[in-house]
């Protein structure tokens, strides 16, 4: 038995073609490939087995990268965290998916040291120095992958709930190899295609659509720390796509280099992880003759659907469901309903958390997503809201429980309701609506400077309303739909 996922990803790459682009460095796939099997080795000397999880929260970089693809190549299973978590959240995941690595970069080593229970604590930064670097510089290259099937898990990456505990969905390689497979071909990757890489690689998104598909294809990424409107730019003359999330169409918008002799080079331009405004869509089109394709996702299933290559892309919908995924709505056709989702991209289920994995499927192998959506005549879906309260800002997911919970156990509240208000730039704010216990005077920024350490920076509220009382329903549920129509 090989090791499906990685053998896949560099079954397409020739070794001497340029695989990633970063600064003034570029990378050849048999550069990957090598310095991949260096940390593997390094990841063996520290004691990682097959099976043993490898937390990683450290900034972008390539360096990052090779180790993501060590740790698949040593049977292990990847972790990442987004850079934006408190040692205060870090201290759950590691404490759940109990670690035997933990990788960091070198100035959050003391932070990170009284929260990481068992684990070994390792650092590597964007430069690829640290601890883990200089045990490289003393080991060979030389690294048989360790056998992998389709069935065994290759990450966990974990996805908040409304209890407000995280959940690690489990991602197999069959998960990972398949989703990547069938976007490659719908979406036309070949190894002439070189993609701006501007999003992180601590989710999904970053990680495996982008990364796996370009890998698959033989292609090339230049890749960026993070996105910034003039710099992407300035990679569009060398380079054929973009993936991205609405905040980044919006922001290329309001850059006046933006404009269709600036785009002429580029093949398409993917939006996801949030919805995209059908005015966003319009304007993006006048300006650059391009129509962003949106597709839709998860966490627990990689990508569902997609506008198609070839045909319409239609402003507000996020297409047709890919080839081998089932996507159904429960509900009659053109009315809305949880849309359910059923294929090789559906994750193995919940770590640690079977009462919750089976809570989530159907008993004919649905996922339930919890997003409510409809199909329109053509077969296209729209997603429409959702079932679980989810605040989507910049791409990334905000649960209000979890907010709620910091707020609730605030002096002076005597309960809060966190909601997600229209942003024209992160398309949804995370706002607070507090009701005060009585005698207490709360102040605003009070509430929000009690936040910074407990939260991370995109969970924080961008605006705290502070009132008498919450408005409740005859059942005695906060009214969060009435919230946000008042304060919208």
């Amino acid at each position: 038995m090989n090791n499906h996922l990685f053998d896949v990803l560099f079954a397409a790459g020739h070794p001497g073609a340029r695989a990633i682009s970063e600064d003034k460095r570029n990378w050849s796939y048999a550069e990957l490939s090598a310095e991949s099997a260096l940390y593997a080795n390094v990841l063996t000397c520290l004691g990682v087995r097959p099976g043993d999880r490898v937390a990683v929260q450290a900034e972008k970089s390539v360096a990052n990268l090779v180790l993501y693809l060590a740790t698949i190549r040593a049977g292990a299973v990847f972790l990442p965290l987004n850079t934006a978590y408190t040692p205060t959240e870090l201290a759950y995941f590691f404490a759940d998916a109990e670690p035997a690595l933990v990788v960091c970069d070198p100035g959050a080593r003391e932070q990170l040291a009284p929260v990481a229970g068992a684990a070994r604590i390792e650092t590597l930064d964007a430069a690829g120095e640290g601890s883990l670097a200089a045990l490289a510089a003393t080991l060979s290259s030389d690294f048989g992958a360790v056998p992998r099937g389709e069935g065994d898990l290759a990450a966990i990456c974990y996805t908040s709930g409304t209890t407000g505990r995280s959940k690690g969905a489990m991602l197999t390689h069959g998960n990972l190899v398949s989703n990547a497979a069938t976007l490659k071909d719908l979406w036309r990757f070949t190894a002439e295609d070189v993609l701006i890489h501007a999003l992180p690689i601590y989710h999904v998104h970053g990680l495996f659509v982008a990364t796996h598909v370009l890998m698959l294809a033989g292609g090339s990424m230049i890749f960026q720390p993070r996105f910034e409107a003039g710099a992407v730019l300035a990679a569009m003359p060398r380079a054929t796509a973009l993936m991205g999330v609405p905040t980044f169409y919006t922001r290329l918008l309001a850059h006046p280099g933006l404009s269709g002799e600036a785009a002429k080079t580029m093949r398409m331009f993917i939006s996801g992880s949030a919805p995209l405004l059908a005015q966003t869509h319009a304007e993006f089109a006048a300006r650059t003759g391009h129509d962003i394709l949106e597709r839709y996702g998860m966490t627990e299933t990689g990508m569902n659907t997609s506008n198609p290559y070839d045909s319409d892309r239609i402003p507000g919908t996020v297409g047709l469901p890919l080839p081998g995924v089932d996507v159904r709505v429960a509900a009659t056709a053109g009315e809305i309903g949880v849309v359910e989702v059923k294929g090789p991209n559906v994750f193995a289920g919940y770590w640690r958390n079977p009462e919750k994995t089976a809570a989530e499927f159907r008993n004919d192998g649905y996922f339930i997503t919890g997003d409510l959506g409809r199909f329109d005549e053509r077969g296209y879906l729209s997603i429409v809201g959702r079932g679980k309260d989810l605040i989507i800002t910049g791409g990334l997911n905000v649960y209000p429980k979890e907010i709620e919970a910091e707020l609730d156990a605030l002096p002076g509240v005597a309960e809060s309701a966190v909601i997600g208000l229209p942003d024209p730039d992160f398309g949804e704010a995370v706002v607070a609506v507090l009701a005060q216990a009585p005698g207490a005077a709360l102040d605003e920024v009070v509430v929000l400077a009690a936040l910074a350490s407990r939260l991370a920076r995109f969970k924080q509220p961008r605006r705290v309303i502070i009132v008498d009382a919450l408005p409740r329903n005859a059942m005695g549920k906060v009214q969060k739909a009435l919230l946000r129509e008042q304060y919208g």
